[in-house]
């Protein structure tokens, strides 16, 4: 907590050093309204915003707090922001978004504003970096406030990391890809990541099925 607070100090110091100030008297931060837990979706999207929680603030372009319908019945979890994701804008961006979208349009029958896309870790990291477990230990209390928000009927995640971190489940990936997994009140369903598939398409078959039975659960 304190290093958040020296986060947050050090932000309005340096805003008010660019206004022309040399020198202010004391003053603290209002701690309630900064770990106020947050009373909506959007309210939750803006602190996300405005994170300074871990040092991908100092670097980032902007955090990605998701995308789609609030009232969503299938949420979908990414691990972390890509390069493409990040320099774009967009949650659907490049092959593995296409894919993504593809999979969404074709086999479930839905449209992308239908969904909820987020990310566990809602920052780009620097280069080609995985993100720290200290940084999705920063993002994990927004990841599971966006669940509760959203309530969805199904949750996919994708990927092998995306899995480990919203279950902390480190069994084998293979052994629970496609399966329905009871996960607090919700339906969870991990499938192999778009960019996975692509690099391996004898495997969309199998992540075929694994649509059908989303499309069951839903």
């Amino acid at each position: 907590m304190k290093s958040y607070q020296n986060l947050v100090l050090l932000q309005n110091l340096y805003r008010l050093k660019a206004m022309g100030f040399n020198y202010i008297d004391h003053f603290s931060i209002n701690e309630k309204k900064s770990y106020a837990k947050p009373n909506s979706l959007e309210e939750l999207s803006h602190n996300i915003s405005t994170c300074h929680l871990c040092d991908l603030s100092k670097s980032r372009t902007q955090s990605m707090g998701g995308y789609g319908n609030p009232n969503a019945e299938l949420m979908i979890i990414d691990y972390d922001v890509s390069q493409t994701q990040d320099s774009t804008k967009s949650y659907y961006s490049g092959r593995s978004g296409e894919t993504l979208k593809k999979m969404i349009e074709n086999v479930l029958h839905l449209n992308v504003e239908d969904v909820y896309f987020t990310h566990a870790v809602k920052c780009k990291t620097l280069k080609s970096n995985k993100p720290s477990p200290s940084e999705w230990n920063s993002c994990k209390a927004y990841l599971f406030s966006q669940i509760e928000f959203i309530q969805p009927k199904v949750v996919v995640t994708l990927g092998n990391e995306a899995y480990n971190c919203v279950t902390e489940d480190n069994d084998n990936f293979d052994n629970v890809r496609g399966h329905v997994i009871d996960f607090k009140k919700y339906k969870l369903i991990p499938i192999y990541h778009p960019q996975y598939l692509l690099r391996n398409p004898e495997l969309k078959k199998i992540t075929m099925n694994d649509l059908k039975t989303i499309k069951s659960c839903l």
